[in-house]
């Protein structure tokens, strides 16, 4: 079976870094597919931030997985590099978590099931049990973990035994309607999506469609986000918006923002698997 790498690097601005990157792995018989950079000036170094998504054909190249890291490493020393590097033959095996809302897990099992997100899916994970057939229909298995206030620890250390035995590396809030608390944020750094509505912060809490259309709004959308400590201010990966007017009932904004939601979630997902975001501070860069 065929694969290619996808190389990920950022680290402090500096001449001839695409040539220096491009030459390793010329050295090594490499073949560059695809190449995007991006230098941001507000980056953590004085100079600007160099960001870059490489991807490499695996065949031919000189370099097994055993021996790319070492081979790699005194580069990426001498440039200050933080990198990563993954194979297209491996997918990412994600954990979709839910509550009672179906619309962004129907949408993302039906994309997996037409082949449209790389990945394995290994558990549906609930603190209800009504979604059940929806992920039984494809296969996966689902479980039902009850919360409460008082049980909030002892579950959520059930659901982190099960993203480890599982091997999880990619965590979906597909309207999984808890706030997670800073043990489990820590465990999966960068690899917990989000999507929620784009009022916040003017129609933050219950209800916000009704009071969105009360106020007369004339655009809803959605962000999807990685999940921080902060509640609902990780750094953002895409959104999207639907124009409304006077006409649009209450359930009429309900409709398009749940569809504008199950857009820009699939696509932030699918951008995550195919390792196209890298972090700028509390801004992302997304090779699209």
């Amino acid at each position: 079976m065929g694969y290619n790498l996808r190389l990920l690097i950022s680290c402090p601005d500096k001449r001839g870094l695409i040539s220096a990157i491009s030459s390793f792995i010329a050295m090594h018989d490499g073949n560059i597919l695809s190449a995007d950079q991006y230098v941001s000036e507000t980056g953590g170094f004085a100079g600007g931030t160099f960001f870059m998504r490489l991807e490499i054909e695996g065949e031919g190249f000189g370099l097994t997985r055993e021996e790319f890291a070492g081979a790699f490493a005194p580069l990426a020393r001498r440039h200050g590099m933080d990198w990563s590097v993954s194979y297209t033959d491996a997918p990412k095996r994600v954990a979709i978590l839910v509550s009672r809302y179906d619309h962004c897990l129907i949408d993302l099992l039906w994309r997996w099931d037409a082949g449209e997100l790389d990945a394995e899916i290994p558990l549906v994970i609930s603190n209800h049990p009504d979604l059940a057939p929806r992920a039984e229909v494809h296969g996966i298995p689902f479980h039902h973990l009850p919360v409460s206030p008082e049980t909030k620890a002892e579950q959520e250390a059930k659901v982190l035994d099960l993203l480890a035995e599982n091997q999880v590396d990619l965590v979906v809030l597909a309207r999984y309607m808890q706030v997670l608390t800073p043990k489990f944020v820590n465990a999966y750094p960068r690899a917990i999506v989000n999507i929620h509505h784009s009022f916040l912060p003017a129609f933050a809490g219950a209800d916000p469609y009704r009071r969105a259309h009360e106020r007369g709004v004339k655009t809803i959308g959605a962000t999807a986000h990685y999940v921080t400590e902060e509640l609902d201010a990780g750094p953002i990966i895409h959104q999207d918006v639907a124009h409304v007017t006077h006409r649009d009932t209450v359930e009429d904004l309900v409709r398009l923002g749940r569809e504008v939601e199950r857009r820009v979630l699939a696509r932030a997902v699918r951008w995550h698997l195919e390792d196209r975001i890298l972090i700028d501070g509390a801004r992302t860069v997304v090779f699209e």
